[in-house]
């Protein structure tokens, strides 16, 4: 479970790594369920055979996707992850799951609680060096009781029993889970990977790539949608 991660939120970082322009001054650094912040999807108008359209196109929105059934936002804090096992079955994601509409979310780290001490300790994990990496999503589109149309997403997960990093992290009893990091060489791939091709790309990522260390005491504000 990742419930809790820092945004890319430098623009030349954004833009060199993954070719895209920061979507919204209100995309935030810091974010937890239900906060606003950048995700990465196919341009809409991708296809339309014009070299002046871009692949990728990044938005502003909520961090737990917002299916179009929902009576409102607030549903978000609990769909920030989605279990690739059920992400077909479940209410929540299926529709944005049968339609393909795979999404990039740019982190420059995440936290998750490390329980070995016997109480939770909050740590920050990175790629080293700090690089950059962009995680598999799913992406959504929900039209609010005032008309406005929301754009949503979650983070794709997968098991994590035999990682060497992340099975150390939350309770003893609880599953261990982990985000999907996607190698930069292969972010189109993903964008627009049919569904008969994306079980290749829900992997786990090498754990001598990742290093992990307690946060730092402050963070930004974030903006919450509700």
């Amino acid at each position: 479970m990742c419930a809790h991660y820092e945004s890319v939120h430098d623009k030349a970082l954004l833009k060199k790594h993954f070719g895209v322009s920061m979507p919204s001054e209100l995309a935030r650094h810091d974010v937890w369920p239900g906060y606003l912040s950048t995700f990465i999807r196919r341009h809409e108008n991708a296809d339309v055979g014009d070299d002046a359209v871009p692949h990728r196109e990044a938005l502003l929105g909520s961090f737990g996707l917002i299916p179009h059934w929902a009576k409102d936002p607030k549903i978000a804090r609990q769909t920030y992850n989605a279990r690739s096992e059920t992400v077909a079955e479940k209410p929540s994601f299926r529709d944005a799951w049968k339609r393909a509409q795979h999404c990039i979310i740019p982190l420059q780290s995440f936290f998750e609680p490390d329980w070995r001490s016997g109480k939770a300790v909050p740590t920050r994990i990175t790629l080293a060096g700090e690089e950059p990496m962009g995680v598999a999503g799913l992406w959504a589109q929900w039209r609010s009781p005032r008309g406005e149309i929301v754009h949503s997403f979650t983070m794709l997960t997968i098991n994590a029993a035999a990682h060497p990093l992340m099975r150390n992290f939350h309770k003893p009893q609880d599953e261990k889970r982990m985000i999907v990091g996607l190698p930069p060489a292969r972010y189109d791939d993903w964008l627009q990977a049919s569904a008969s091709e994306r079980g290749d790309f829900l992997q786990a990522w090498p754990a001598l790539e990742w290093q992990a260390a307690e946060p730092p005491n402050t963070l930004p504000q974030a903006l919450s949608l509700f």
